[in-house]
C-alpha cells in the first residue's frame, strides 16, 4: 500500500541537511509521495527504510525485463489505465511466430520478412524484437534446429521459447540463453519446474492457465515460491474474450492494488486470426489495450508502417512534443543549387513538409532549427521559431559552406519573419512559401523554374 508524505518523513533521518535538493526532510518526503523524486536522493536513508519504501512506492504493475546486452527490453511498470492521465511507461513488443511444424520455405519468408523490417521514425529505429517459437511436433532436435536457424540470421531478435514440456524448454533455452529469451509455458501441472528453470537462468517466466480465475490461483502458487518475473495469459484465444480479459487484467492491478495481477500481459493474436489486416486490427487494439507482447503470424512493411506509428504515439509523453533532430537535411539529389526550406522541429510537420518536398521531385535542403518542438504557429507564438533561431541554425549546421544559394523559403504563416531573418542574415533573400504544405510541390516547381 502506498505511503503518504508523513509516513514516509517518520522514516527519514530528520537531518534538513538539504543534500536531497529540499529545504527540509518533510518536503522531500511530500515530493517522494507525489513520486517526483527517488529514495536514493537522501544519502542517510537506512536500507531497512529504503527497502520498505520501495516496496509501498512500487507500481502497482511490476516491471519485468527480457533480452540481452543492446536488445534488453523492459515491459510492464505502467501506473495508470488512460494515456491521457499520466505516460504510459514500456512500449509493447511485437514478436513473429514460428513453428517446428512449418516448412523450409515458409521459415526462410519469415526470416526474410523480418530482417526486411527495419527503418528509422523520429529517431527510433523500428523493427521485430521478438522470434516466438512454439513446439508442436514435440521433438526435440527439430525446435532447437528450427531455434538455431532464425537465431543466426536474425541478429536483433529475442527468443520467445513457448512449450509446456520443461525437458525441451531446458534445452531451448541453453542453445539460445546468450540472449535473455522468454520462456512461455508454466501452467498449472508443470509451473514448479518451469519455475526452477527460469530461476536458474533468471528468465522472464510466462503463465498461462484456462481464464481468470484459474490464471490468479496459478499466480499465487508462483509468487509464493518466490518468483516475480512474470507475463501473464488468460488463455482467451478469441479477440472479444482476450480484450476482456486484458482491460480486468489491468484493472484489477491497477484500481484495487492487487499485485496477483500486477505483472504484463501477453497477446497471441496470431491465434485470433488468420487474415493479416484483421491481425493488424487486433495488434493496433492491444496496443492501447493493455498488451506486452503481441505475437504475430508474420510481418512485412504494410503492417509494420501503421502498428510501429502507432506505438510510437501511444507511448510518447503527450505533454512533450515528439522532435526532430535539429539539423539540416538533404531530400533527393540536392546540391549547392538546390532550394532551402526551413520549418520547425516539430515531428509531424518536419514529416508533412519533407513528404511534400519529395513528391515535388525538386531537390531540396530542409533546415531545422530549435523551435521548442512545437508546430510553426505555436513556435513562432512562443517565440521559439523567430529570426534570431533561424538565424542561429544557419551558422550552426554551416549552410553557406554547403550551398552557393542565399534565398531562405519560410513558412507563409509566418511571413512576418521576413525582415526579422534577413536583419539576422545579412547578404540572404528571405522567399515566403505556402501556407499549406500540400501546396509546395507546385511552389517548388515554379520556384526552380523562375530561378533557372
Amino acid at each position: 500500500m502506498a505511503l503518504n508524505g508523513m509516513q514516509i518523513y517518520k522514516l527519514l533521518p530528520k537531518k534538513n541537511c538539504k543534500e536531497c535538493g529540499f529545504p527540509t526532510c518533510l518536503a522531500f518526503a511530500m515530493k517522494l509521495a507525489q513520486g517526483n523524486v527517488e529514495a536514493e536522493k537522501c544519502p542517510y536513508m537506512s536500507d531497512e527504510a529504503k527497502a520498505q519504501l520501495a516496496e509501498a512506492t512500487a507500481p502497482p504493475m511490476r516491471t519485468v525485463k527480457f533480452g540481452a546486452k543492446d536488445f534488453e527490453y523492459a515491459l510492464g511498470g505502467e501506473t495508470v489505465l488512460f494515456r491521457h492521465e499520466k505516460t504510459f511507461v514500456n512500449r509493447p513488443r511485437f514478436a513473429v511466430m514460428f513453428s517446428d511444424t512449418m516448412s523450409p520455405e515458409e521459415v526462410d519468408k519469415k526470416i526474410n520478412n523480418i530482417n526486411a523490417v527495419d527503418y528509422n521514425r523520429i529517431n527510433e529505429e523500428m523493427y521485430v524484437e521478438i522470434a516466438a517459437f512454439r513446439c508442436e511436433s514435440q521433438d526435440k532436435d527439430a525446435f532447437i534446429g528450427l531455434i538455431k536457424k532464425v537465431m543466426e540470421n536474425c541478429p536483433k531478435v529475442v527468443p520467445m521459447i513457448i512449450t509446456e514440456n520443461a525437458e525441451i524448454a531446458a534445452a531451448a533455452v541453453n542453445e539460445c540463453a546468450d540472449r535473455g529469451p522468454i520462456l512461455y509455458g508454466a501452467n498449472g501441472e508443470n509451473y514448479e519446474a518451469m519455475v526452477n528453470l527460469a530461476k536458474d537462468k533468471k528468465l522472464l517466466l510466462g503463465v498461462t492457465a484456462s481464464g481468470k480465475e484459474s490464471l490468479y490461483e496459478l499466480v499465487e502458487k508462483i509468487q509464493n515460491t518466490g518468483y516475480r518475473e512474470l507475463l501473464l495469459d488468460a488463455g482467451s484465444r478469441n479477440l472479444k474474450n482476450a480484450f476482456d480479459d486484458m482491460v480486468n487484467i489491468r484493472r484489477t492491478a491497477l484500481l484495487s492494488g492487487d499485485r496477483t495481477f500486477g505483472y504484463p500481459t501477453v497477446a497471441f493474436v496470431c491465434d485470433m486470426a488468420e487474415d493479416k489486416m484483421m491481425q493488424l486490427a487486433c495488434a493496433t487494439l492491444f496496443v492501447q489495450k493493455y498488451a506486452s507482447i503481441i505475437v504475430l503470424s508474420d510481418i512485412d512493411y504494410s503492417m509494420a508502417l501503421p502498428l510501429f506509428a502507432h506505438r510510437q504515439n501511444i507511448f510518447t509523453d503527450p505533454q512533450r512534443p515528439m522532435r526532430i533532430e535539429q539539423g539540416i537535411y538533404k531530400i533527393g539529389d540536392a546540391n549547392e543549387e538546390s532550394p532551402l526550406l526551413v520549418t520547425v522541429d516539430f515531428a509531424l510537420t518536419y514529416f508533412i513538409v519533407s513528404g511534400e518536398v519529395e513528391r515535388s521531385k525538386v531537390p531540396s535542403w530542409v533546415l531545422i532549427p530549435d523551435a521548442g518542438g512545437y508546430s510553426v504557429l505555436t513556435a513562432w507564438a512562443a517565440g521559439k521559431f523567430n529570426g534570431k533561431s533561424i538565424a542561429n541554425a544557419v551558422k550552426e549546421f554551416e549552410v553557406e559552406n554547403k550551398l552557393k544559394t542565399r534565398e531562405l523559403i519560410i513558412p507563409g504563416k509566418v511571413a512576418v519573419l521576413k525582415a526579422d531573418i534577413e536583419d539576422e542574415l545579412p547578404g540572404w533573400k528571405v522567399v515566403v512559401g505556402t501556407e499549406e504544405a500540400a501546396t509546395l510541390p507546385n511552389f517548388l516547381k515554379n520556384y526552380r523554374q523562375a530561378v533557372s
